[in-house]
């Protein structure tokens, strides 16, 4: 058997197949949670710890840039160690984390911890896609990859509600207490039913190659995250962390290019897979833009609009059903339907959903906010099973970890560039648009004038400015949306559908 996930459940063995999946996606599931849960109780978090608000945001940096850094190691340490043990030491090391989060005391012990976290939280989405992919064959990888989508996309959309519930109701230290029966009970499904195989150990530790890399990645990570709030290239940090990032990802190209296959710490031979690339391209543009315009609506309502964070959360939430809608109906599709047309579905979808979000105004009933985030939705269930399916349908198992790795390294890296640029843009725009709208207030008015007579009533004019400024702005982050969802279209000539195997076929390699 090629992996462990594969050794542990011959096809035929329904009841191994479908605990070993409830397992890592419990996995998967506190993993994607992390990342989102935290947000909402920062501000809990700054008057506990005694932060300030530019140190509070390390609690979030250091949880991404650790998790980034890591992920590409997935595939090494499974060589390595094993894919069992290597995911038993992951959640094992995920949960004990969460406890060190909920019990520190300083600012110093929390981020410790959330590095912890990021740390041995890398490795769980890779891992759980690969193992979904080599206990199932191959005409059910539709099925088993809307399993795990729905797994991953659990976190961003339930992430700030729960957070926000535990907060209000309990403490903010429960944000991750939470983790540890969910973390328990994985690590006792993964122990009990994925059977321990013998590591490969055909890998070599490129440690030069996987030192520029890290350093590339947690540099980009860096000015992403940090970026906005430097003023971007004004600032002496923003130019040192894109020198550090230019220089080690030069470095890193030209080191792996010179090595042997096998012996470097990015196995190129991924590269000569047209599927897969193309799959990264697609998943990459799917974090751009759809990651980064699902974090602009709970903004929007919170600061333009008054929701509290819990409010806004439960306004938001409902997108998450749309997304498990398709998931479920797109999964059987995949292998029926060409692949293509199943995502260009999806993306026109996605773009009558940004289309509506253009029509934006001040004056919104919760309606006007939870119909369009279903069907944006919908477009992005039908987006992602398919394009993780059409991504790894040609790639040997042999190569899944370190494919799966550096597929949730694209996404991640292309959500985080997605957000930072609509928020710039947003801080700009509204700007831009403030002063415009400045220009249109006259002191010919002389009801104007009079109403303007004292410092508190100017102060309320030039907020209601702001606010209108900060609309129009959002809006047209809205359209930048819609148009690259667009152009993402014609892309789609780029994926090849692949071929139909033949059951018996796909049977013996999935046991192989």
């Amino acid at each position: 058997m090629s992996t462990a996930a594969v050794a542990a459940a011959a096809p035929g063995d329904g009841l191994n197949r479908r605990m070993i999946t409830i397992s890592i996606m419990l996995a998967t599931i506190i993993q994607a949670l992390d990342g989102t849960i935290a947000n909402v109780a920062l501000p809990h978090m700054q008057g506990s710890l005694s932060a300030s608000q530019d140190q509070i945001t390390w609690v979030l940096t250091s949880f991404i840039v650790a998790a980034a850094i890591a992920t590409p190691l997935t595939g090494w340490l499974c060589d390595r160690f094993g894919q069992k043990n290597i995911f038993l030491a992951s959640v094992a090391g995920f949960t004990v984390a969460s406890v060190l989060c909920g019990l520190s005391g300083t600012l110093t012990e929390i981020v410790i911890a959330r590095l912890l976290q990021g740390i041995f939280g890398a490795a769980l989405v890779p891992l759980s896609q690969a193992t979904l992919l080599d206990i199932n064959p191959r005409e059910k990888h539709g099925s088993a990859m809307a399993v795990w989508g729905m797994g991953v996309m659990i976190g961003p959309i339930l992430g700030p509600t729960l957070g926000g519930w535990l907060t209000d109701s309990y403490d903010w230290r429960w944000v991750f207490f939470i983790n540890v029966p969910v973390g328990a009970m994985a690590f006792y499904g993964i122990w009990r039913y994925i059977r321990k195989t013998a590591a490969p150990r055909k890998m070599q530790f490129d440690a030069f190659g996987f030192a520029t890399l890290s350093l590339a990645i947690g540099a980009l990570q860096m000015l992403l995250d940090r970026g906005e709030q430097n003023d971007w290239f004004s600032a002496t940090e923003t130019w040192v962390e894109a020198i550090i990032l230019a220089l080690s990802f030069a470095y890193f190209v030209a080191h792996t290019a010179t090595r042997p296959a096998g012996k470097s710490f990015f196995d190129y031979r991924l590269l000569r897979n047209s599927n897969y690339v193309s799959g990264l391209l697609f998943i990459f543009i799917v974090g751009l833009v759809l990651y980064a315009t699902r974090a602009l609506t709970p903004s929007m309502l919170q600061s333009l609009m008054g929701y509290p964070a819990k409010i806004a959360g439960l306004v938001t939430a409902p997108s998450g059903i749309g997304t498990m809608v398709a998931m479920m109906f797109v999964g059987r599709l995949v292998g029926k339907i060409d692949l293509r047309l199943l995502l260009g579905t999806g993306f026109l979808i996605t773009a009558f959903s940004l289309w509506q979000m253009t029509q934006y105004t001040l004056v919104l009933s919760q309606s006007d906010i939870v119909w369009p985030g279903v069907i944006q939705g919908l477009g992005l269930g039908l987006v992602f099973v398919p394009l993780s399916a059409a991504t790894f349908a040609t790639l040997s198992p042999e190569m899944r970890a370190e494919g799966t790795a550096i597929y949730s390294l694209i996404r991640n890296i292309g959500s985080s560039i997605g957000i930072a640029m609509v928020q710039t843009l947003l801080a700009r725009n509204t700007q831009t648009v403030h002063a415009s709208l400045t220009e249109h207030i006259t002191t010919t008015n002389p009801e104007l004038l009079n109403n303007l007579a004292t410092p508190e009533a100017a102060a309320a004019l030039n907020n209601e400015i702001t606010r209108q400024a900060s609309m129009i702005a959002y809006v047209d982050d809205f359209w930048l949306m819609m148009i690259a969802t667009l152009c993402v279209i014609p892309l789609l000539l780029l994926i090849k559908p692949p071929a139909k195997a033949a059951p018996a076929a796909v049977d013996h390699a999935a046991m192989e």
